[in-house]
């Protein structure tokens, strides 16, 4: 009887402990499982934290990087109109500094017109012959005028020199045959040169010079060959 009652008492202990220990693992597993999902809500907290002030960074930053686009984009509209703008106008410039250029001479030009050859006949052709000529033409409505491929401007000189045995048109040396080229409506030109009675060619034939003019579709007078010198004249200030 002793002996059961030592295994009876044996068993008994073993049931309380095993219990004992069931109820220890029980409030450890429930105080783990309490801990863990206090850390893991405490780390899913944090990261949506985290994740808002990242997102809240990078809206920030695209919202500033957005406004540079913006205002890059404006100044390239601002450049490419500036560009425009000065294409247009170096254009403009362009067009006029052209035109100044061939009104003043500095470039060679061609155009309609007609050619007039003067030559020695019964008297000799002479500065005033070619300074009357080319005031008849320029009256006719002529654009440009050569003689012997000297550009005549508003400030050309037309002189004779050493007891007229040559003329001088822009310092330079010049003999004839004479040709005198004029750029304009070539039949307006031809018909004041021709002119029965007062024109210049039947005058010079009546006077003794040979004196002949014909129409071209396109004569070719050369540019000015001399340097422009201004001395005196200058621009008034508005």
């Amino acid at each position: 009887m002793k002996k059961f009652k030592f295994r009876k008492d044996i068993t008994a202990v073993t049931i309380v402990i095993f219990i004992v220990c069931i109820v220890l693992v029980s409030v450890t597993l429930m105080q783990f499982r309490t801990i863990e999902q206090t850390d893991l809500t405490e780390i899913e907290n944090m990261r949506e934290s985290e994740l808002r002030t990242a997102l809240s960074e990078w809206k920030t930053k695209y919202e500033e990087v957005y406004a540079q686009l913006l205002d890059v984009n404006q100044k390239i509209e601002e450049y490419n109109k500036t560009i425009i703008d000065n294409e247009a106008a170096a254009e403009l410039v362009d067009e006029e500094l052209k035109e100044s250029n061939i009104q003043v001479g500095k470039t060679d030009v061609y155009g309609e017109g007609v050619i007039v050859t003067l030559s020695d006949g019964d008297r000799s052709v002479t500065s005033e012959h070619l300074l009357d000529l080319v005031n008849e033409l320029r009256y006719a409505g002529a654009e440009a005028i050569s003689i012997n491929e000297n550009r005549v401007l508003a400030t050309t000189d037309i002189i004779d020199m050493a007891d007229y045995s040559y003329i001088m048109v822009n310092l330079q040396r010049i003999e004839g045959p004479y040709v005198i080229k004029a750029i304009g409506n070539k039949e307006q030109l031809s018909s004041i040169l021709n002119l029965k009675g007062s024109g210049f060619i039947p005058k010079s034939n009546t006077s003794g010079i040979n004196a002949s003019s014909k129409m071209e579709n396109k004569v070719e007078i050369p540019k000015y060959s001399g340097e422009f010198e201004i001395k005196y004249m200058q621009e008034v200030e508005q």
